[in-house]
């Protein structure tokens, strides 16, 4: 048995939690990717993975075995790398991950300029309103918007958004300029989320908190900033999601003189031992792109 094969192989069913998925991706057959788990369990004399008709889970020791794997794998990956002079010329696959919106509007044209500038990578975007797991999903650099949470990873702040409230002009010349935050009870408010609880913060320590009774949401920004554009009520987002409609005038800031502190912007990677070339230059190329963009304080 190809041992190393067989780590690959298993890492691939942990983390798409299936034989047959993990062997389309592998292309391998089913049965394969069956066997070399097997062969592997039997070579530890351990269960790594429970298997049911619907889902395959890790058991204890399989879960401590994964990042044992992971380690090894990503040791030996490093290794290579450096023999094959990786880590002195962008290579490989560079995987990018960001927030839908900045992902299409500021990262998306990151992207695309460097792989422009560097023929030997191939990238890949995955643009999702959520935190992901860097280490765990197999991620290269991450754009990430908002206080970070103590990890590993190495992280380089390169600006910060703020979080605004705005309406059209037509709308606030139908039905007033809120001057403070409690005057928003009397107003349409739109808002984008999937939660029940609704409210927006204000003051530079967010201690004045307004709660909300949206007249409308979505669960969306683009159809709240729509709406907003439209006339039809205020709204509250992060500036750069409206930066275009603030400029040619479609929208209208309120409320500036009681906004919360901006949320920092950070490009986020795994260091390792030595970070290689391609994630290096990413970094250093979109750090230095995103500073100097005007849009973002």
């Amino acid at each position: 048995m190809d041992r190393l094969q067989a780590m690959r192989i298993f890492v691939k069913v942990a983390e798409t939690g299936g034989f047959a998925e993990a062997a389309r991706r592998l292309n391998l057959s089913p049965p394969a990717v069956t066997r070399a788990v097997a062969a592997l369990e039997a070579a530890l004399g351990v269960r790594l993975l429970t298997r049911t008709t619907r889902i395959v889970k890790l058991t204890e020791s399989g879960s401590r075995y994964l990042e044992d794997c992971r380690r090894i794998l990503a040791d030996l990956a490093e290794a290579e790398a450096a023999a094959s002079g990786a880590y002195a010329t962008p290579s490989g696959s560079l995987t990018v991950t960001a927030p839908v919106l900045f992902g299409r509007i500021y990262v998306l044209p990151l992207l695309t300029a460097y792989l422009s500038d560097h023929p030997a990578v191939d990238g890949r975007a995955l643009f999702l309103d959520r935190v992901v797991n860097i280490v765990e999903e197999g991620i290269d650099v991450a754009v990430r918007i908002g206080p970070l949470a103590d990890s590993g990873l190495s992280a380089i702040r390169c600006g910060s958004v703020r979080r605004v409230v705005c309406a059209a002009p037509s709308y606030l010349a139908a039905y007033g300029t809120p001057r403070r935050p409690e005057d928003l009870a009397r107003h349409r408010i739109v808002v984008a989320s999937q939660t029940e609880r609704l409210e927006w913060r204000f003051g530079l320590d967010g201690a004045t908190v307004v709660p909300l009774k949206p007249r409308l949401t979505s669960n969306v920004n683009e159809a709240a900033i729509a709406a907003a554009i439209e006339g039809w009520g205020l709204t509250g987002v992060l500036s750069y999601q409206v930066a275009d409609a603030l400029r040619d005038g479609r929208l209208q800031v309120v409320l500036e003189d009681h906004e919360p502190a901006p949320l920092p912007i950070h490009v986020v990677h795994v260091e390792g031992r030595g970070a290689s070339a391609k994630v290096r230059s990413f970094v250093d190329f979109a750090v230095a792109r995103l500073r100097a963009n005007p849009l973002i304080d």
